[in-house]
């Protein structure tokens, strides 16, 4: 197993234990914590796989990651009290996931003949926050990258390094860049609390919110 594969499931684990986590703050029940678990593990990436024209999507071929979102989604109902507590950890692993779903995004782009650059960075920006967007929909939530620090941007930004790397480098080592490169911005944002701003409507309450 190569190690992009391994931060793929490892990215896989970290989506689902975040959609686990939203789903048992909204009391639902456990069919409904690990739907939500599945959605935002696998959400994006069939998604991006319609778009492009992969059918049946990758998801389906590889039962295995349904498994291990499903087994994150278990494993966080059942161990709840003591993952809540570790949102450090949360966030540093939801980072490498928006990394690896990056940069899967843009590849798979790009295997399959769209080299185009708009394409191939819409594909990376889905397959990262398209499950996350699906699981606060579902979840009756403004979605989480629409409303709080640098998010999509940070996936955005991956995306346009692999881009200019991946015609002068190895496709692997394109991804891997793409993907510390996401990682980097979106922890860097959280460290130093950087966000975009919001429009302040006149007689608006509440404190300020950020957003991108």
């Amino acid at each position: 197993m190569q190690l992009i594969e391994i931060f793929v499931y490892l990215g896989i684990v970290a989506a689902g234990v975040s959609g686990a986590v939203v789903g048992i703050r909204k009391q639902l029940d456990l069919f409904g914590v690990t739907s939500l678990c599945v959605a935002t593990s696998l959400g994006g990436g069939i998604v991006r796989d319609l778009l492009i024209g992969v059918i049946p999507p990758i998801a389906f071929i590889e039962p295995m990651y349904f498994v291990a979102s499903l087994t994150a989604g278990l494993l966080t109902w059942i161990f709840y009290p003591y993952v809540s507590r570790f949102n450090s950890l949360l966030m540093v692993s939801d980072a490498i996931g928006l990394g690896v779903f990056t940069a899967v995004g843009a590849n798979a782009a790009i295997t399959h003949g769209f080299t185009e650059p708009f394409i191939v960075v819409s594909m990376a920006l889905i397959t990262g926050i398209g499950g996350g967007v699906m699981r606060d929909v579902f979840a009756k939530e403004i979605p989480y990258v629409f409303r709080k620090e640098v998010y999509a941007v940070a996936s955005i930004l991956g995306a346009c390094v692999l881009l200019v790397t991946y015609q002068v480098l190895p496709v692997t080592f394109s991804m891997y860049i793409c993907l510390a490169v996401t990682f980097a911005v979106r922890v860097l944002s959280v460290i130093f609390s950087i966000n975009f701003p919001v429009y302040q409507l006149k007689g608006a309450s509440g404190s300020k919110r950020q957003g991108g």
